[in-house]
């Protein structure tokens, strides 16, 4: 439990909640049902067993925190609950309300045990593969992370990668990687990460039944309207884990047509873009507080890529 102040508002309650889940508790002194709600929201912290952090901010001490809160959820009265999450509140409960009900709204944000669990061995899996470890061992704990939290769409999204980053020297890992992903395939519809490794997918299955590099050569020299063979060899370049080659072929088909074979060459270069843009970096734990009060916290961004960059321009130019 933490007491919350202007002075560490950013620190340990907006950058903390982007590690973890926080319950800001708005009380005061001379509010009776503060008094009664205050020890169970710390057993149910404890009981919890660090899944939620439970923050305290005393209402008469900081009124600028409380009256803009209170504002921004239209709330007058204490005791006055805020979960915050990824930087940002998202919810809210008013009123010392049963411990039930409580888990409830609880259950409703904080990880369950297995989540937890299965994000520590995504961490595990990540610092693995970024020092440059055993992408087997890496593989291993982001299996065990997918089979105890399903949901967890990074864990599932880094499995399939690492297995698709494999399967040029090991191409049974296709065949695990299409069972690892078909249990997802509806989220292709509304998220990006999976469409782009639908593609990526898409190209390792096809890669070996591709014409040989010869003879894909000696087509598109033949006819370089020949998109076909081109969208072949662009395929075995992507399998290959040769994504700018990939999309340097993908342009030459743009040139040509942009919406060739229903958009393919223009979702299969925006998958690669995907596929190469590197995620946000987390916030460090030592990030130190500011004094100004950001409700909506800062979003981390990322540094620029160079090739990334390159190629987003190069689309746009096609395109537009």
């Amino acid at each position: 439990m933490i007491d919350i102040t202007l002075q560490n508002f950013e620190a340990d309650l907006i950058a903390a909640s982007m590690r973890q889940p926080v319950l800001l508790d708005i009380w005061a002194p001379w509010c009776g049902p503060c008094k009664s709600l205050g020890p169970v929201l710390e057993k149910l912290e404890v009981a919890y067993a660090g899944r939620f952090t439970l923050a305290k901010l005393n209402s008469d001490e900081q009124q600028e925190i409380a009256g803009q809160l209170s504002q921004a959820f239209g709330v007058r009265s204490i005791p006055f609950c805020v979960m915050f999450s990824q930087g940002q509140p998202v919810d809210g409960f008013v009123g010392a309300i049963p411990e039930a009900q409580i888990r409830e709204f609880l259950d409703k944000h904080v990880p369950s045990a297995n989540e937890l669990e299965a994000e520590a061995e995504v961490a595990e899996a990540e610092d693995l593969l970024a020092a440059g470890g055993d992408p087997d061992a890496a593989l291993a704990k982001l299996q065990e992370a997918v089979a105890m939290a399903p949901d967890n769409d990074l864990a599932r999204l880094d499995y399939l990668k690492v297995l698709l980053q494999l399967a040029p020297a090991e191409p049974g890992r296709v065949a695990q990687a299409r069972a690892a992903f078909d249990p997802a395939a509806a989220k292709v519809m509304v998220d990006a990460r999976f469409a782009a490794v639908e593609h990526w997918l898409k190209a390792c299955e096809a890669s070996p039944q591709a014409r040989s590099a010869e003879a894909l050569a000696a087509a598109v020299a033949a006819n370089k309207r020949n998109f076909e063979a081109r969208f072949e060899i662009a395929q075995c370049l992507l399998a290959a884990g040769d994504f700018t080659s990939a999309m340097d072929e993908l342009l030459e088909i743009l040139m040509r047509d942009k919406a060739w074979n229903q958009d393919l060459a223009r979702k299969t270069y925006v998958g690669i873009l995907e596929l190469i843009t590197k995620a946000a970096p987390k916030p460090a734990a030592g990030d130190s507080g500011k004094s100004t009060l950001e409700l909506t916290g800062k979003a981390t961004v990322p540094a620029s890529d160079p090739v990334l960059d390159q190629y987003r321009r190069k689309l746009s130019m096609v395109l537009f």
